[in-house]
C-alpha cells in the first residue's frame, strides 16, 4: 500500500478518462478517491486497479449536480484524509443530438448537460476550496473538450459546456491563485467507447480520416490524456489558467 500522504479526487473514475487518469495517479503514489454517479462496478474495477497499482482507495458515489452530495462527498473526504492535493473534476454527460439537429433538443436534456459539466464544477471547486488550501501545492484539473474552442461533431450543449468549462478554469485560476493552480485540458478525437457512442457506424470511417489529417497520425488514447493531467499535476508548477490541447497537433494544422 502507499505510504504516500498525497490525496486526489477524480470526478467520473468508474470508466473512460477519469479511470484512466485515477490508475495514473495511484501509479504516482496518490491515495485516490473514486467517484461515480450511477456505474458502481465499473467504479469498482477502477478501485481495484487503483490498488493493483498500490494506491489507497476511497469509493464514494456522488452525483456531482446535487449540492447536498457533494457536500456529503466532502465531508466524508475531510473526515478520512483533512486535505486534498488535487482535484480532477471530469465528471460529463452528453446527448447523442448532432449539432444541425440543435433544434430537435429538449430543454430538460439542456439542462441536465450542464447540470452535470457545468454546475458540477463549480460545486466540486466551491466544496473542495477549503481541503485544497490545507495541502502544500494543491491544484485543480477539469476535463474540457476541443470543441469547447472551435466547432466539431459534438451536440450543442456538450459544446457549450466544455467552453463554460473553459472560462471557469481561466477564472477559478485567478479566485484561487496564488495557492491553487487551475489548469484545463481539452482532447481532440478519443478513441474508445465515448466517440464511439458519438459516432455510431461512422466511428471507423471518420477516425481513421482525422487521424489521417493529424500530424502525429493518430487519435489520441486515453492514456495520453492521463499523461497530460500527471505531468500538470506533478511538474508545470507555473502554469495556471491554461486549457492544453490533445489533439496531435490537429487544430493547429487545419
Amino acid at each position: 500500500m502507499s505510504t504516500s500522504s498525497k490525496v486526489a479526487l477524480v470526478t467520473g473514475s468508474a470508466s473512460g478518462i477519469g479511470a484512466t487518469v485515477a490508475i495514473a495517479l495511484a501509479t504516482a503514489g496518490y491515495d485516490v478517491i473514486v467517484n461515480y454517479s450511477r456505474s458502481e462496478a465499473s467504479a469498482q474495477a477502477t478501485v481495484q486497479a487503483c490498488e493493483a497499482a498500490g494506491a489507497r482507495t476511497m469509493l464514494l458515489q456522488c452525483d456531482v449536480s446535487d449540492e447536498t452530495s457533494v457536500k456529503a462527498m466532502v465531508a466524508a473526504i475531510s473526515e478520512r484524509y483533512g486535505h486534498l492535493d488535487v482535484v480532477c473534476s471530469n465528471a460529463g454527460v452528453s446527448i447523442d443530438t448532432p449539432p444541425k439537429k440543435f433544434d430537435e433538443i429538449d430543454v430538460e436534456a439542456w439542462d441536465r448537460v450542464f447540470a452535470v459539466n457545468v454546475r458540477g464544477l463549480f460545486l466540486i471547486a466551491k466544496h473542495t476550496k477549503a481541503l485544497l488550501f490545507e495541502a502544500p501545492r494543491p491544484c485543480m484539473v477539469n476535463t474540457a473538450s476541443i470543441v469547447g474552442m472551435r466547432p466539431g461533431a459534438q451536440p450543442l450543449p456538450y459544446s457549450a459546456s466544455k467552453a463554460a468549462v473553459i472560462s471557469m478554469t481561466q477564472t477559478l485560476a485567478n479566485a484561487l491563485g496564488p495557492k491553487v493552480r487551475v489548469n484545463a485540458i481539452a482532447p481532440g478525437w478519443m478513441e474508445g467507447e465515448w466517440m464511439e457512442w458519438m459516432l455510431g457506424d461512422n466511428y471507423e470511417k471518420l477516425m481513421t480520416r482525422r487521424a489521417r489529417a493529424t500530424p502525429l497520425q493518430r487519435c489520441v488514447t486515453m492514456p495520453d490524456v492521463a499523461e497530460v493531467v500527471l505531468t500538470l499535476i506533478e511538474h508545470m508548477h507555473f502554469v495556471t489558467g491554461e486549457t492544453i490541447v490533445i489533439d496531435g497537433g490537429f487544430a493547429k494544422t487545419t
